[in-house]
């Protein structure tokens, strides 16, 4: 219990970082917010065009906090590291394309040149997620709720009855083994 209290908090603040990652600068000073979610299958790349909210990069990782929300009530660690992936998933396709359109990636400094933190926050939610997965215990499979103990015991059942033996009617003798052949 203690486990799945640890990775439900864990995933918690995993789907937080991962929903407030795009409000944050990811690359250059632009927001996570400002990338169309569409530039990352388009062979266009990305490009200088704004996006709508629900359009931008939020829409993917609102889709693993839902996830990882869904997770913690049916305490599922399957949905919990599916939505760790998910936000690790689309955080290394938009630096591909990003480094497709830039032609390189470069780590900033303070002045909000590079790889901003917004991309480490969702870089570090999916890692999070992924280890609340790990943490959690889940939920205990059917046949591990049943043990011996509450198991119902099988009914009885009598013994079958010895044969009894009739002396008017004496058993046939035995055809096996045959009996010997007399060579005479």
């Amino acid at each position: 219990m203690i486990r799945n209290v640890l990775g439900s908090i864990m995933g918690l603040i995993g789907a937080t970082a991962a929903v407030w990652s795009p409000f944050r600068a990811w690359y250059d000073g632009r927001h996570g917010r400002d990338y169309r979610i569409e530039e990352l299958f388009d062979s266009a790349g990305i490009t200088d065009d704004k996006a709508a909210l629900l359009g931008s990069l939020l829409l993917p990782f609102l889709f693993a906090a839902v996830l990882a929300l869904v997770a913690v009530v049916l305490r599922s660690r399957l949905l919990m590291a599916f939505s760790g992936v998910v936000v690790l998933g689309f955080a290394v396709l938009w630096m591909v394309r990003q480094g497709q359109a830039a032609g390189s990636l470069s780590v900033g400094g303070g002045d909000g040149e590079g790889l901003g933190d917004g991309l480490a926050n969702a870089f570090g939610a999916g890692a999070l997620l992924i280890l609340a997965a790990a943490v959690m215990s889940g939920r205990p499979r059917r046949r591990d709720r049943v043990t011996r103990e509450t198991a119902p015991e099988p009914p009885y059942t009598e013994p079958a009855p010895e044969p009894v033996e009739d002396p008017a009617h004496p058993p046939a003798p035995s055809a096996w083994p045959p009996p010997p052949k007399d060579h005479s």
